[in-house]
């Protein structure tokens, strides 16, 4: 709850420091109430589930971990934004400033206890996500991915908000609690099915899952890359969390319904995710269909629904956002000095002899890549160990076996980056970083390492 009223607030300050008559007081400001935020994330630490508006949101310590994780994500991504002082076009104080309410919509979904807290906080993160896709007015993909993202957006939302209506009218209920009465009742109606139908489909595309996912691409792409990076991560996290909620706190009753629906969507996100992948040339639509098979190993978790499953999608989250960030952190620069130039940016082959002059970017995409493909002593191999443990431990063995198979694919397409970076020959040279900057990406490839080597420092937390 402090978070929320917090970055309510500091967003607003963040768009009076606009009218400030330089823009480098903004980063710092921004940085500074992420950090305070954080900090009163966890003042309701150890306190027992609390809720408030009229009991509409729950702040337990599974809420406060998956909100800590999203600030420290927005953190490093909003701590890499400093061109938006170079840009004499770009608008840093409103792309802050919706930064920051974008995350108040986050910490509602993850700590809904009600669906009309979840619509809300889904639209907040939702509209902050279609404006900051299209911030790019002058390029052309931008304009086209923030329009795709807002009407397939929309017609998903229609989706979920019926499913809700269709929730309300089989339970008499809006709230989780109610919910999770009547389904303990027995024999629930058809409108409960429907419904809660309706509103998976709303869900599972903003988590990108197939076959909801063909927005994803387009818009990871058309999307100014540090704003990717920040949809990829927050929502995604924001997203499951939400996920893992509905189901667990008030469809575990009815589990024989629709866990066989999740199963088989899963195996399509991952077939879809990784296979696609293989054939991309882009290294940011790659990321697109990474992200989109990433889905598919958290729908695992979700699909098994097994005491292990909190703390699965708390520490894939996690592993998940972080190797993300680093990724699109080396990205950010590579493509700067590659556009300089006049050379592709975004390709693998922006990639080649990284190494050779720029040792601590490609050290850092290596650890990145390693962690998403899921390689030991990186945070990512724990993540995928945790996610199939539930599947192992509900029995879903079919499930597993899918799911190993499509992350050996997946190393094909992560290693062709570090393969690039170390083996190819380039002409890549020299790449000034921020001293911030090259904190940021080192603090990051800390966290996936030590993770890596000793998980049990964050499963135990929670």
């Amino acid at each position: 709850m402090i978070p929320i009223i917090l970055l309510s607030f500091l967003g607003i300050v963040v768009l009076f420091l606009g009218f400030a008559k330089t823009k480098a007081i903004l980063l710092p400001a921004t940085l500074l109430f992420l950090a305070i935020g954080l900090v009163g994330n966890f003042v309701e630490w150890n306190q027992g589930t609390i809720l408030y508006f009229y009991n509409m949101l729950a702040v337990n310590n599974l809420s406060l971990a998956f909100n800590g994780i999203v600030l420290v994500s927005a953190f490093m991504i909003v701590a890499m934004t400093r061109g938006f002082q170079d840009d004499d076009e770009a608008q840093p104080a409103e792309y802050y400033a919706i930064m920051l309410f974008s995350l108040v919509g986050a910490f509602m979904m993850i700590g809904f206890e009600n669906l009309i807290m979840l619509f809300l906080g889904l639209e907040i993160l939702s509209v902050a996500m279609y404006v900051l896709t299209g911030s790019d007015k002058r390029n052309l993909r931008s304009n086209e991915a923030a329009l795709k993202y807002f009407l397939m957006g929309a017609f998903a939302t229609g989706i979920l908000l019926f499913g809700i209506a269709l929730l309300y009218g089989a339970t008499g209920s809006f709230s989780l609690t109610g919910i999770f009465a009547y389904v303990g009742q027995g024999n629930p109606s058809y409108l409960l099915y429907g419904g809660l139908l309706l509103v998976l489909i709303g869900m599972l595309f903003k988590v990108s899952a197939a076959p909801f996912h063909f927005w994803t691409p387009d818009v990871y792409e058309g999307a100014p890359t540090i704003f990717t990076a920040f949809m990829a991560t927050i929502v995604k996290t924001a997203g499951f969390a939400a996920l893992y909620r509905l189901l667990s706190h008030s469809f575990i009753g009815i589990y024989d319904y629709w866990w066989i629906t999740l199963a088989v969507i899963t195996v399509l996100t991952l077939l879809v995710g990784n296979i696609i992948a293989v054939y991309q040339d882009s290294f940011k639509r790659m990321l697109a269909y990474s992200s989109i098979s990433h889905a598919g190993y958290l729908l695992i978790a979700l699909t098994a629904m097994t005491p292990q499953t909190e703390n699965s999608i708390l520490f894939y989250s996690m592993a998940y956002s972080v190797a993300t960030i680093c990724a699109f952190g080396v990205l950010i620069p590579l493509a700067r000095e590659k556009a300089m130039t006049g050379k592709p940016r975004e390709t693998y082959e922006a990639f080649n002899g990284l190494a050779r002059h720029n040792p601590l970017l490609a050290f850092v995409l290596t650890v990145s890549m390693l962690s998403l493909a899921g390689i030991p002593l990186t945070a990512g191999f724990w993540g995928k160990f945790f996610v199939f443990g539930s599947a192992a431990e509900r029995g879903i063995i079919w499930l597993l076996i899918v799911a190993v198979l499509m992350s050996a694919v997946g190393i094909y397409y992560y290693f062709r980056v570090i393969i690039a970076a170390y083996m190819k020959e380039g002409d890549t040279a020299e790449i000034r970083v921020a001293p911030f900057y090259q904190i940021v990406l080192i603090s990051a490839t800390i966290i996936t390492i030590l993770f890596g080597v000793a998980p049990g420092l964050f499963t135990g937390l929670v």
